[in-house]
């Protein structure tokens, strides 16, 4: 998180409304969420077997695929090597089109989800550990939908807040990122989810500040940077393909 999204997360207005979360939500305030809360995520698990085959062909160049830190250069504090990769479709008001070509029927599936923020394939390397971290903004909710989950499943793990969850092919794990999480691959293979960040769903006023909020960081410092960073890694992707 720049200094900039930093500051306006954390201004006392901000701090003060988020402190009304639990009765504005329109979904509650817990650590996890049920799909009857999000009635999109049913398609999108009824169509995974679809995305899954889109993603395999992405799959294929798997290692010419951005690292999370090179979009996002100031997550390099969670993810400084090489295990984490991404194949991003949105983010924040900019749509990656090239990538959207290339997986018609995934875009098709996201595009008209409401509230939807941010959309990306996040695919984990063998043996990949996230450490502890929690989002700063509870106007978001995070949502995963198991692609390739590697056996045995204790070992494919995140943690938020208390609990532990593991991905199951084919099924959605919907959660506040706010919460401290942690996530461990200590498997052979390759973890890869569909990663998304969905508006929350507030009554009335929260609604209006959430929805100004997420206007302020499409036009922040930290989106305009990660939009150069993806042209740049599409420029050399091409020239590859």
């Amino acid at each position: 998180m720049t200094d900039w999204v930093r500051v306006l997360v954390n201004t006392p207005v901000i701090k003060k409304l988020e402190q009304m979360v639990p009765d504005y939500s329109l979904v509650g305030e817990s650590t996890f969420f049920t799909n009857d809360q999000f009635p999109w995520s049913d398609e999108l698990e009824a169509n995974w077997k679809v995305i899954r085959d889109e993603l395999e062909g992405v799959f294929e160049q798997v290692q010419d695929l951005p690292n999370f830190q090179d979009i996002m250069p100031r997550q390099q504090r969670i993810s400084p090597d090489d295990g984490w990769k991404t194949y991003y479709f949105c983010a924040f008001g900019f749509v990656a089109q090239k990538n959207c070509d290339r997986c018609p029927q995934t875009w098709e599936l996201l595009k008209d989800i409401p509230g939807l923020k941010v959309a990306f394939f996040s695919i984990l390397s063998p043996g990949k550990h996230i450490p502890r971290h929690n989002g700063k903004h509870k106007g978001l909710i995070r949502y995963h939908l198991g692609l390739m989950v590697p056996e045995p499943k204790e070992k494919c793990r995140i943690q938020v807040g208390d609990e532990i969850a593991h991905w199951e092919e084919g099924k959605s794990l919907i959660f506040d990122d706010t919460y401290f999480h942690e996530v461990w691959n200590d498997t052979d293979g390759y973890r890869a989810i569909l990663f998304l960040d969905i508006e929350r769903p507030f009554r009335f006023p929260l609604s209006t500040v959430n929805w100004a909020v997420s206007k302020a960081l499409a036009f922040s410092p930290l989106a305009k940077e990660a939009k150069a960073n993806y042209y740049r890694w599409e420029e050399r992707f091409n020239a590859k393909s």
